[in-house]
């Protein structure tokens, strides 16, 4: 089973532009995520895949592979989609760019999920985390996930989920953590097949899988991370790191 890793990196993020080319330790941001992934020993390739020469150079300066893809990609899938439409892979691991401090731990986790998949039943793992603080649950930049009885995906949303209408029942709340592992078939698929209502509603694109029938695996993990979506997210990954 081949099993590479992709990186998509965007520089004009909306909510902090050029996130990913910051310092971190006198290194760029994404240039620590790239090393993080290939630290971990599980990939036989990393690629970062980037619309930004700039970024395409930072990594290929420091000896590592990046692939230049179109500009108009509207999600990570996408852009990496049509990096390895060429490939000869079985699983692809989407890693985000903004996500430096990636473990070896929770990435094995999500693999694993395919080497016990004799019937080839999911399409895609992913992770999620469990979250108590209700600032957090309600936060609207943070996705949650609800799951079966089996783990598998049923919604991700931006609103509180499920809503504790009933103050009686024990909820426990799960973080969605924006590393995938697909297959190969089923990110093809995500590929050519359009947006539909609720994806575009909420802006998560792991909602186009279940909208058209994919199953996705979730992972639990007790590691967070610190994900840089803001200015003040870099300034606690500089001070994780020191």
């Amino acid at each position: 089973m081949k099993i590479i890793a992709m990186i998509p990196a965007r520089y004009a993020a909306s909510r902090f532009p050029g996130k990913l080319m910051q310092d971190l330790a006198g290194k760029p941001v994404i240039l620590r995520t790239y090393e993080a992934a290939v630290n971990t020993g599980l990939f036989s390739e990393v690629y970062v895949v980037t619309d930004s020469e700039v970024i395409f150079k930072a990594i290929e300066e420091a000896g590592g592979k990046a692939l230049m893809s179109s500009a108009e990609h509207a999600c990570g899938s996408d852009r990496i989609a049509e990096a390895v439409t060429p490939m000869e892979v079985d699983i692809i691991v989407n890693v985000q760019g903004d996500e430096p401090f990636t473990d070896k731990e929770s990435l094995a986790g999500v693999l694993e999920v395919f080497k016990n998949d004799s019937s080839g039943e999911i399409d895609l793992a992913s992770l999620m985390t469990p979250i108590t603080d209700w600032e957090e649950i309600s936060n609207p930049n943070t996705v949650k996930v609800i799951v079966d009885n089996r783990d598998f995906a049923l919604y991700f949303s931006r609103s509180p989920i499920p809503y504790p209408r009933n103050k009686d029942i024990q909820i426990s709340y799960y973080k969605h953590k924006g590393i995938y592992a697909f297959r190969k078939s089923a990110l093809m698929d995500f590929q050519r097949l359009p947006m539909l209502p609720l994806e575009d509603a909420e802006k998560i694109e792991a909602i186009r899988y279940l909208e058209y029938g994919k199953k996705i695996k979730m992972v639990e993990t007790e590691v967070t991370g610190i994900e840089i979506d803001t200015p003040e997210d870099l300034e606690r990954a500089i001070a994780a790191w020191n």
